[in-house]
């Protein structure tokens, strides 16, 4: 009896009013196979946020930034469109939200054939989508977003780059879940670089529980913006804007960009596009984990970390931020997608015989 009264606590728990409610409380994974001989002297975990019922980490700001406004009453559902521009993910985790809580919504994104799960799911979920010219960057799809809100007074942005509800929501959830679920030792946290919020929110949360817990926020070889370098182009979707961050220049305000620690941030890695997908598809060959370019790139600098002498015997964790299945038409799936053309013609082959009309390997 007292067990199933138990399991009927347990199970009443797990219910929620909305799918918001299932954001957050994502798992923490021990990586193994796919971690080369010299840096297993470490270990290193993987926080999955690909979990999040839109498949991203950013469910967690979009969450946060549009539950914040309502409180400050910026915004209504059923009368207020949400706007703003995105390499994908937050786009989605907004469209879920608005769809969730009934908001009109409207997402800008450059027009990359690498867009188009983030097009179709944002569509599926009842958001409009602007394209934008790949060779603005993110100035052209700001500059688009602007022109929009200053169109319609029922249009707002949340302006994921500058709100403080995206770093806060990391504080709050994301560090606290982390250092909860590693036993409260976590010797150095190390995630990609998009708008910097994951980082400064978990990582300043990480820092007061241990003070010696380093921070390593990870760049695109080709796009160190954060370190003073040039951006040049690359194709770990979601990190390397090409644009100087609020959030991060906040930690150290008018300090130049340059390599070396800046505010609570110990060090600013990198790896390039070649190696992230190397390593993305090394950990869903030896993992089971299917993960975009991003967490490729996240993890070529954990394993690198985890190698140096003084790594020994200590914990890493790592931010997976989303799913490799978003990313299909990414060049990392390109093999894949050439055999699958391949091997399932249009139109299918309806003979009898031979019974096994194609094999892998």
């Amino acid at each position: 009896f007292v067990v199933a009264k138990l399991l009927s606590k347990m199970a009443a728990a797990n219910v929620h009013d909305s799918v918001l409610g299932v954001i957050s409380n994502t798992p923490l994974v021990k990586l193994g196979r796919s971690i080369p001989a010299d840096a297993q002297q470490a270990t290193i975990y993987a926080k999955l946020e690909m979990q999040n019922p839109g498949g991203s980490v950013k469910d967690r700001i979009a969450k946060s930034m549009i539950e914040e406004a309502e409180k400050g009453g910026k915004i209504t559902p059923q009368k207020t469109t949400v706007v703003e521009f995105t390499s994908g993910n937050t786009g989605i985790g907004l469209a879920m939200v608005c769809a969730a809580k009934g908001y009109k919504c409207i997402i800008i994104m450059p027009q990359l054939p690498a867009m188009t799960e983030r097009f179709i799911t944002c569509r599926k979920f009842g958001a409009d989508v602007h394209l934008t010219a790949p060779a603005k960057g993110v100035p052209g799809m700001q500059a688009h977003m602007d022109e929009l809100l200053a169109s319609n007074a029922d249009y707002w942005s949340p302006r994921q780059f500058e709100n403080q509800a995206n770093p806060t929501v990391h504080y709050d959830s994301t560090g606290p879940e982390i250092w909860s679920q590693s036993g409260g030792k976590v010797d150095y946290f190390i995630a990609g670089i998009g708008t910097g919020g994951t980082m400064v929110g978990a990582g300043k949360f990480l820092k007061e529980q241990n003070p010696d817990c380093k921070l390593i926020a990870v760049e695109p070889t080709e796009s160190r913006i954060l370190t003073g370098a040039p951006h040049t182009k690359h194709t770990i979707v979601g990190i390397g804007a090409g644009v100087p961050l609020a959030f991060i220049e906040q930690l150290e305000p008018g300090k130049e960009w340059c390599e070396g620690q800046r505010g609570i941030i110990d060090e600013f890695a990198h790896a390039d596009s070649a190696t992230s997908i190397a390593f993305a598809n090394t950990l869903a060959a030896k993992e089971g984990l299917l993960v975009g370019p991003s967490t490729g790139a996240v993890m070529a600098v954990a394993t690198q970390v985890a190698a140096r002498p003084e790594a020994a015997g200590k914990t890493i964790v790592v931010v997976f931020p989303s799913s490799g299945i978003r990313y299909v038409t990414h060049p990392m799936w390109a093999a894949e997608v050439e055999e699958a053309f391949k091997a399932l013609p249009k139109p299918p082959n309806m003979e009898v015989e031979p019974l096994v009309l194609y094999k892998s390997s």
